[in-house]
């Protein structure tokens, strides 16, 4: 075995910089009252030495421990294979870092993970949550709201009666469905049909808004359940072909699901656009440009949404005095959307 050499102590810190233990513990945890010539010593000897205060110590005097719990409402399964939780993951951490602050990643693989979930929250582990991908009967703002944790949801709420008081990011999920929608319209689809997310999560509920906002008490056989899978969008887009066969344009949820109708399309012999046109959801580049023809579809920024879910939940527990004046940071944010033209429609 390989002898690794003791870590440097507080003490030797002290030793180097000429002060006292005291006065290197208030520089390293960030208090006050260190006049600049000495914080300036403690500061090189820090780095001279490697010293990493200890988190435990350190928690004590700022009561902070800088670290954050991101909670995905999926499985394993569903989260590394879809793109998407890897953007927002991605805009999270870049946030996260920028504010030497740990990332924490909690899945619920099923509803015995629901309980695990909310006593770490309520262990006073983590400083705040940001949670997405939640689903309209899911337990865990009840358990998060117990825990006492701050908290900024990923997409709309929609397990209460409002969202007073609730700070969340989302995008313009039902106008950018209305801009999809317009467009086939514009290019003269009258039979287009829609292929859902799951519709127990708000960003599918909103989505199937727009598009009836669109083409109004639309054929129900239009309208075809997926999950934001490219299986779902398989099969979404098979019902839609036997129950309307001549449909010359599809809306999908997603992407994902856009993927999985093309790919039915294709083995239809339908040709992509001149038989059906084809608008997906996200603008996830790895699948809207790798699509056979390149999707067309609605661009919402999700490393975006990811960074301001974290700079949300940051601004929230670093503000000084909440009683002085009133708090401008803002409770929820909407991202506008916009649509992407290529090949499919």
């Amino acid at each position: 075995m390989t002898e690794t050499a003791p870590r440097p102590t507080l003490e030797a810190v002290a030793a180097r910089a000429g002060v006292s233990r005291a006065t290197v513990s208030r520089v390293v945890n960030g208090g006050d009252g260190v006049r600049r010539p000495l914080a300036e010593r403690v500061l090189q000897a820090v780095e001279e030495l490697g010293y990493v205060p200890n988190q435990a110590a350190r928690s004590l005097v700022t009561k902070r421990h800088d670290a954050v719990a991101v909670v995905i409402a999926e499985p394993e399964t569903r989260v590394f294979a879809d793109p998407f939780f890897g953007l927002q993951l991605r805009g999270i951490s870049k946030e996260l870092t920028a504010h030497d602050t740990q990332l924490v990643l909690l899945l619920t693989e099923g509803r015995d993970d629901h309980a695990r979930v909310g006593r770490y929250l309520a262990g006073g582990h983590v400083d705040g949550a940001l949670v997405f991908s939640l689903h309209l009967d899911d337990p865990l703002p009840g358990l998060i709201q117990r825990a006492g944790v701050p908290t900024v949801f990923g997409g709309r709420p929609g397990w209460s009666d409002g969202t007073h008081g609730i700070a969340y990011v989302d995008s313009d999920n039902r106008g950018g469905a209305r801009e999809a929608v317009r467009h086939l319209a514009d290019l003269g689809r009258t039979r287009i049909g829609h292929i859902t997310g799951a519709l127990d999560q708000t960003s599918a509920a909103d989505r199937l808004d727009g598009y009836r906002d669109v083409v109004g008490d639309a054929d129900p056989r239009l309208i075809a359940e997926g999950d934001f899978t490219p299986a779902g969008g398989e099969r979404a887009m098979r019902e839609l072909l036997e129950n309307r066969p001549g449909l010359d344009a599809v809306f999908a949820a997603n992407d994902l699901t856009a993927s999985g109708a093309l790919r039915v399309l294709r083995e239809r012999g339908l040709r992509v656009p001149e038989d059906v046109a084809v608008v997906g959801f996200d603008d996830m580049l790895p699948v809207a440009e790798q699509t056979d023809p390149p999707l067309t579809t609605v661009r919402q920024n999700i490393e975006k949404m990811g960074r301001l879910m974290a700079r949300l939940l940051l601004r929230g527990l670093d503000r000084d005095d909440p009683e002085e004046g009133a708090d401008d940071t803002p409770r929820s944010i909407v991202l506008p959307t916009t649509l992407v033209r290529r090949a499919s429609a």
